[in-house]
């Protein structure tokens, strides 16, 4: 028995350790995130999230702002901050459910589902903001929402107006999907913040359309001349989708897409191709201390089947392929993460998103780093402290890698007085995966890390 529990202990360690040393799920690690949105401009791939507060009331969701991050690669994601606060929202109750933004024509338009504070337009409403960079500021036209639930009677519950999901079709037709018990459709006029026309209904009991059931997120799309409709059911809820030739239906059940795994009782898909591959984000509660209320957005690859059917996928820990190095000679902002344990993100007035909460032990991940031939030789880094500091230890490949360097954080008299330190490094050339990990003594919050940059 004592043998057996050894064995035990030690294969548990070493797939913790393969587990740690591979993860990428959930992507963003350094706060609770739900609701992905992804969108593709130009180079980047933009990924608007919920943030579920930690400090949530037990089985109550607690959402305040929406955030955004950015990949080049689909490994490494750097926290771009809040672009989006309810506060900022008048006639919002202050409450964030999940949201889609859209580029048409250089503009942004960032689609949100918020309770209504307004007098007769009580319930979840859905408005739309307009910005015009995908990094905000975002500004609310209408002064109000674009649909009330007034204007939606077909389901008697006051959050029948959840999950609004935008697709600009090939004609230039816009088009709302959205709904919780029922999913409503409509047109949007070419303004892309009033409706053209009557609002839908599809049913959501509809088997022919929905299979088990529609309960909320629609996510619309089209691919190969094909629409796609993807949706959770039931509650806790699994995830689905239907196709259709035409976006105004008929709508046709094809199968589940992700079952119920792990505790979320919630799922919410987002479906995007990005640099010739295809991508599937939803959220879990794989986080420490995650749950219902404190979920984390995860992301997996996947093929379409040769008739352009939508595999069935499971929750991993990740397997994403990079698409492209970093270069380390250039700037990189501490929040550019593929993994990280312990550490979490802080907006500050001054510098913008910084990395902070930072303990011993506590690390950053950053994958595919590319020193080229000429190698570097040196590492720099902006960091501040009002305690005793600590220190970073640059390790190549994993938590205990070799060592390259340990540089001294000092003492810098406040969390605002900001310092540059730099230290020599082995040499190392090539590309490889980079751990910052961090070591102190301090009970409290050892410094405070905004970039690293490494010199020939």
């Amino acid at each position: 028995m004592k043998l057996r529990t050894l064995l035990y202990i030690q294969i548990t360690f070493v797939c913790f350790s393969v587990q740690q040393l591979h993860a990428q799920n959930p992507v963003i690690q350094t706060m609770y995130t739900a609701d992905p949105a992804p969108l593709v401009y130009k180079d980047t791939l933009f990924l608007y999230v919920g943030r579920d507060e930690a400090e949530a009331p037990k089985n109550h969701y607690l959402m305040r702002e929406y955030r955004l991050f950015t990949t080049t690669d689909m490994v490494n994601w750097t926290d771009r901050g809040a672009p989006l606060r309810t506060s900022q929202i008048k006639w919002s109750v202050g409450d964030a459910s999940a949201a889609q933004v859209v580029e048409r024509n250089g503009k942004f338009y960032w689609y949100i589902s918020t309770m209504n504070n307004t007098p007769g337009k009580g319930g979840v409403s859905v408005g739309v903001m307009v910005a015009d960079s995908p990094h905000g500021p975002f500004k609310d036209p209408l002064g109000g929402a674009l649909v009330t639930n007034d204007m939606t009677t077909h389901a008697k519950h006051s959050w029948d107006d959840l999950d609004p999901s935008v697709f600009i079709d090939d004609d230039g037709q816009a088009y709302l999907f959205w709904g919780n018990g029922v999913c409503y459709w409509a047109k949007l006029n070419q303004d892309m913040i009033s409706l053209d026309g009557p609002i839908h209904v599809l049913d959501a009991k509809d088997k022919s359309i929905f299979g088990p059931g529609f309960t909320e997120a629609p996510w619309i799309y089209k691919k190969n001349k094909m629409y796609y409709m993807h949706f959770a059911s039931g509650f806790p809820e699994s995830l689905h989708y239907a196709t259709s030739k035409s976006i105004t239906g008929p709508w046709k059940y094809e199968n589940e897409v992700m079952a119920l795994e792990r505790g979320s009782n919630t799922n919410h898909p987002g479906v995007i191709d990005y640099k010739g591959k295809s991508y599937f984000f939803y959220h879990n509660d794989a986080l420490p201390a995650g749950h219902s209320y404190a979920r984390s957005v995860a992301v997996e690859e996947f093929q379409y089947g040769a008739n352009g059917e939508f595999p069935k996928l499971k929750m991993s820990a990740g397997t994403i392929t990079a698409m492209d190095n970093i270069n380390p000679y250039k700037r990189v902002q501490a929040e550019t993460i593929a993994f990280s344990e312990g550490v979490k993100s802080i907006d500050d007035k001054q510098k913008g998103v910084i990395i902070g909460d930072i303990h011993n032990n506590d690390y950053i991940k950053v994958r595919n780093v590319d020193f080229g031939e000429e190698g570097a030789t040196k590492f720099n880094t902006e960091v501040s402290s009002r305690y005793h500091g600590g220190n970073i230890e640059v390790r190549l490949g994993s938590v205990d890698g070799e060592v390259l360097g340990s540089l001294k954080v000092p003492y810098t008299g406040e969390w605002d007085n900001w310092k540059t330190v730099k230290t020599n490094i082995k040499k190392i050339t090539g590309i490889h995966d980079l751990f910052f990990v961090f070591k102190g003594g301090s009970p409290h919050t050892l410094f405070l890390f905004d970039h690293w940059q490494f010199e020939h």
